[in-house]
């Protein structure tokens, strides 16, 4: 009875509205966004972290007259980059994530099925081994996202070559160039000597240090992608169907499945390059809220997009500001998605899950 009845509200919340769902998962991502920039070493109130951010969005300095600067620096110049950088990365893989699955029609597909992190890996490797500066700060992340570019230009090469852009031409390509990456990776790591400390810390991924300009970068690349996205879900919708039956209802996946590849591959790419390696976001999230949502993607973009956002954020923060030290953030969502993954695959295997 009780199963009777939850099937029912899973499908009741199915089939209601998108904008009360989105609300909710917005107002909570904000509720964190907030809580998370008074917590770490020097706390700061709930009421002044209002203050401080609103004094900030809308120009009144009288609403920060009271706080003391040093704890509004904290806020707006050390935490809150940190925080909505970490939102977006999140954001970002969940949403491209969740494209790559409905794309390729393979529920184990992520943003680094085709090599994009070990691309990004690989060039940032790179320029840490030579110790690059050319451009500052930004020299990383350039090189990681010239590598993620570059193996997503030979995945795609090498798929045409096999046939054409199919699933498993363009998984078994990308699982190729990755192998080949990882060990270029390891052999620099190899001769990397006493600065292979720094690369194996980039290569854990961190949201350390970020600035305004970090979240500008990421926000501007995933906004951009996430509406290409949502633009072209309800034909996402159709080639879940099938090539054939998406060609004969207009839509021309020759051309859109690559595009829409690309298109993510580029996000993933950008987040990869700003904060290193983190996985398994863009693999469990879309998992997570097709189980509740359905698969529509009208409907699982966006709630994966707001999903994504906080539970990356929440788990930076519990890194950041709960663990006695901080932990990369790469390592604890793959100790924590790891598990939740087999879970997953366990559940589907048995015919209780919610997916293709």
């Amino acid at each position: 009875m009780n199963s009777g009845k939850n099937i029912f509200s899973l499908q009741k919340f199915r089939d209601g509205a998108l904008w009360p769902q989105v609300a909710v998962l917005a107002a909570a991502l904000f509720l964190l966004i907030t809580a998370a920039a008074g917590m770490g070493y020097v706390r700061v109130g709930f009421p002044d972290i209002l203050k401080i951010i609103g004094g900030a969005v809308t120009g009144h300095e009288q609403w920060v007259a009271q706080i003391d600067p040093m704890l509004q620096a904290v806020v707006m110049d050390v935490r809150l980059p940190r925080i909505l950088t970490a939102a977006v990365v999140g954001a970002a893989l969940a949403v491209s994530g969740a494209v790559y699955q409905a794309v390729l029609l393979n529920p184990l597909a992520d943003p680094y099925t085709l090599g994009v992190s070990a691309g990004a890996a690989f060039g940032a490797s790179i320029a840490l081994l030579i110790n690059v500066s050319l451009l500052g700060a930004w020299s990383v992340p350039l090189f990681a996202f010239i590598g993620a570019a570059a193996t997503l230009l030979v995945v795609m090469y090498l798929a045409a070559s096999a046939g054409g852009f199919s699933s498993n031409n363009l998984i078994l390509s990308g699982i190729i160039v990755a192998a080949i990456l990882s060990a270029g990776i390891s052999f620099l790591k190899y001769v990397a000597d006493e600065r292979v400390a720094v690369l194996v810390f980039w290569l854990m991924g961190s949201l350390a240090s970020k600035t305004w300009a970090d979240v500008g970068l990421t926000a501007t690349v995933a906004g951009a992608g996430t509406f290409v996205c949502l633009f072209y879900a309800r034909d996402l919708n159709l080639i879940s169907l099938g090539t054939r039956t998406a060609d004969s209802l207009g839509v021309e996946v020759r051309r859109l499945s690559p595009a829409l590849l690309v298109c993510v591959s580029l996000m993933a790419a950008v987040c990869v390059s700003v904060t290193g390696i983190i996985g398994f976001v863009g693999l469990l999230v879309p998992h997570l809220v097709r189980s509740i949502s359905g698969p529509d993607n009208r409907r699982l973009i966006p709630l994966s997009m707001l999903t994504g956002a906080i539970l990356l954020l929440a788990a930076d923060t519990v890194t950041r500001a709960v663990l006695p030290s901080e932990v990369p953030i790469g390592v604890l969502t793959a100790l924590i998605g790891g598990p939740f993954f087999c879970y997953v695959f366990r559940k589907r295997q048995m015919g209780m899950g919610h997916g293709f």
